[in-house]
This record gives structure tokens, sequence and C-alpha cells, in this order.
């Protein structure tokens, strides 16, 4: 027989889909044939499974251990090899500062994403248990692409995930990212489109009118310098460092508008000038798109995390993009 007492993180869901995630192997039809035989019970009585759930139930499993082990998965190991960024942490949430090259979250099985090296710290810590990872799983409230860096929100508790999937659902929270684009931005702008994504080719086109499976997306930009003429490393050509805050946010929108309108960002293989990506590939060892989120800035925010109400959270942009900017701006 085993037991398990409802926590918080569990609460407020239904019967099957808890006893789902703690026998992750087993088919739906044995969880209700156990249910059916009262070999799982409820608080000491027969249940069906359709059950809110509520903190402190009691949920017993008359199964043998074989059979437990037999429809359970382990499904973490602990990433050891991997130091967090860490900007910000609360029990509901985590701030990190994603790298460049590291997965918001897995793209296939065999991944390892930020979200592996999240749970590797809260296991390592003892902020949560093996046990409690089987019917509990932290993830990530927003999403960078593979080779943007920068700010990442993930939900530490179900309270932090639901809350901040509400808010980014909503686009309640404010997201500015730095980038170095090509050619000279004159001024602050508001620019719209529709933007139609090929699976296939996971690549995007802007159109100006909607079109079929296309989304609007909407980007504000704001340039804030300039690169010099008389730079350190003779870099020919002008470039600006931009400003940018997401009204949508949809794939690759950031990197694939500003292209769109002739200014696309350094480093971009995928939408960017080529001739000048394999300039800054050879002389600086550029590889990614020099693409930061680098400030976040929350609502005012009702209820549990009504602490956060108004609260700004900045990280710094990776070395090489500011070794980069500097070579550009620096007189000889």
């Amino acid at each position: 027989m085993k037991q398990f007492i409802v926590q918080q993180n569990e609460a407020g869901q239904r019967l099957d889909k808890l006893l789902l995630k703690i026998l992750n192997k087993a088919p739906q039809s044995f969880i209700y044939k156990m249910l059916r035989k009262k070999n799982i019970v409820l608080n000491g009585k027969k249940a069906d499974g359709s059950e809110k759930l509520a903190v402190n139930d009691e949920i017993k499993l008359f199964l043998s251990d074989a059979t437990i082990e037999q429809f359970q998965e382990t499904l973490y190991t602990i990433q050891a090899d991997y130091q967090l960024d860490i900007i910000y942490e609360d029990s509901n949430i985590l701030i990190m500062n994603k790298p460049f090259g590291v997965l918001s979250q897995k793209a296939e099985k065999d991944d390892i994403s930020l979200v592996e090296y999240m749970i590797s710290y809260l296991l390592s810590s003892g902020q949560m248990t093996k046990e409690q990872l089987i019917s509990f799983r932290p993830g990530m409230c927003n999403r960078l692409d593979r080779n943007t860096s920068g700010l990442i929100i993930a939900g530490k508790s179900l309270l932090g995930l639901q809350e901040m999937a509400k808010l980014f659902k909503h686009r309640h929270v404010d997201k500015y990212y730095l980038c170095i684009v090509k050619g000279r931005v004159e001024r602050n702008q508001r620019i719209e489109g529709y933007l139609q994504k090929d699976t296939a080719k996971n690549m995007v086109s802007i159109r100006k009118e909607q079109a079929d499976h296309s989304d609007y997306i909407c980007t504000e930009y704001e340039p804030l310098a300039y690169s010099s003429e008389n730079n350190r490393r003779g870099i020919k050509g002008n470039y600006t460092l931009l400003q940018v805050k997401l009204i949508t946010g949809r794939s690759h929108q950031i990197r694939a508008h500003l292209a769109s309108i002739g200014h696309p960002v350094l480093g971009d293989f995928k939408y960017g000038e080529q001739k000048t990506n394999l300039y800054f590939k050879s002389s600086y060892g550029l590889s990614h798109q020099l693409l930061h989120s680098y400030r976040i800035v929350f609502p005012a925010i009702e209820g549990e995390l009504a602490y956060l109400s108004g609260k700004e959270f900045k990280a710094e942009p990776p070395e090489l993009f500011c070794r980069a900017w500097g070579d550009m701006v620096k007189t000889q």
C-alpha cells in the first residue's frame, strides 16, 4: 500500500488526472479498474476519478510495490554540469538569464533544456523531491529561441505557472529586447503585419495583408545608439543598437519583422544578411543572432502574486554582444 497526501501543487485537479501522473506508464483503463475495485480510494472512500482534489486529501493505493514500480517511470536525472544564472527567485517563480544555445524546453524526447537544468537545481537544492516531481512538473512560462539569450520566467509552483500563464496570454507583461541591426534606424516606430509559419522549414514570412494561416504581429522599436565610422576594428557599414518591445509574441517575430523592413539582426543566418554575418563569424566567431531579452516589467497584479506588481528585472547582454558593439562604437 502507498499513501499520497495532496499538496498545494496538486490541488484543484481531478483525481484521475493526478493518478495518471503518479502511475505515468499505466493505461487509463487500469486506473479506472482500480478505482472500481476500491484498490485506489480517496479519503478512505470509493471514488470514480472525477473528484476535484483539495489540499490534505488522502489517496491510498492498495497495490503491490512491484505493480507501482511497473507503472512508474523516473522522468528526471540531475544535470550536475550546469549552473543557472538566476536573476530572481521566490517560492512561486524563478527568473533566469538564459544563454544562447540552450533550449527553453525540449523539442525532442532526448533533448536537455532549461527545464531539465531548472529541475536539477530544485532537486539538488532540496526545494523539491523526485516524489513531488511525479505529480507536478515545474516549467517555463515564456519561451526564447535556442540562440536568443536573456530573461525567461519559470513557474516553480502550480500557482506560479497558472498566474504567469495568464499574464503572458493576455500580454500584460512588458518584454524588452536589445539587438544590433544592420543599417541606421533613425526614429522610434511601431510596425504591424502578418506572420506566416512554414513548419517544415522552421521559418516564417512577413506579409502586409492577412493570408491563410497567418497571425497578426506588432513590434515597437527605439534606436539607442549608432556605430561609429572610425571604430576600433575598422568595421564597415552602419549599425544600430535597438531596443525592441514585443506587443505580440510570435515565433521568430523580432528577427523576421526587422529583416522585412531592411534591418536584419546581426548574426541571424536564417533571416539576415549573409555577407555581413560571415564577416562577424570570421572576426568574432559569431554563430548566433545578437538578440537579448534584457528587461521584463510586471503590471499591477491582484491575488497571491500581488507582491510582483510593478517590479522590473534586467539581465545584461552576453560578453560577445557587448564586445561586438563596443568595437563598433569605440574610435581608434
